[in-house]
């Protein structure tokens, strides 16, 4: 994993040095994985070939802004999956997956949504990778945060509910907090994911319920 990562960093530095072998090595590396990904949703290779494309040169024109902290391979997933999501939506394939914390003190994550027509493509097969891709960015950026700044009581307390999926009552006891601050901690954290997966550009149709009553 070190090593790909410093293939990556290296790339990126010679794609931005103006290096253009360096730019057909990143298609080289990586075009194959996002065919096989857009391939997997798609039943047809040329759409498949022009999405393809289309997220080489919307990561081209983002290189700018491109922080060398984030992994390349997730970021270029993330730019795939949106271009994927606009062609399904202009082929009005509208799958709607919202993102919510459950009402009870239980740990467990929650991704519902309505029952769909069987015409359309199933919810898991369109978007399982791009919900995986948002959601795992995100987590890792608020993780991120909080071990800058030393915030281990949260990551600790987050990590037993959404990893262990233990219910606030248990994990209140194991750290020696109280219910509400456990509470607290998991409601903050569920409102900083909505907060940095809306940043993160994606269509509105991936989790339409982030931008309800945005107007």
């Amino acid at each position: 994993m070190k090593r790909s990562t410093e293939i990556d960093r290296m790339l990126i530095k010679r794609i931005r040095s103006g290096d253009t072998d360096a730019w057909s090595d990143l298609i080289a590396r990586y075009e194959g994985r996002l065919l096989a990904f857009v391939d997997s949703r798609l039943s047809n290779r040329s759409a498949s070939e022009d999405i393809v494309q289309e997220a080489f040169v919307g990561f081209l024109n983002s290189l700018p802004n491109y922080d060398g902290r984030r992994s390349l391979e997730s970021y270029l997933f993330s730019i795939c999956a949106y271009k994927l999501t606009d062609y399904l939506r202009r082929e009005g394939r509208r799958p709607a997956i919202p993102l919510s914390a459950g009402g009870d003190s239980s740990g467990q994550w929650q991704l519902t949504g309505n029952a769909r027509p069987a015409s359309s493509i199933a919810r898991s097969v369109e978007r399982k990778r791009i919900e995986e891709i948002a959601i795992t960015e995100a987590i890792a950026q608020q993780v991120e945060k909080w071990q800058d700044k030393g915030d281990w009581s949260k990551l600790k307390c987050i990590e037993l509910i959404f990893v262990r999926g233990w219910a606030n009552k248990k994990v209140a006891q194991s750290i020696e907090l109280s219910e509400q601050q456990v509470a607290n901690f998991k409601f903050d954290f569920l409102a900083r994911l909505r907060t940095l997966i809306k940043r993160q550009g994606l269509s509105e149709e991936v989790f339409p319920e982030l931008y309800e009553g945005a107007e």
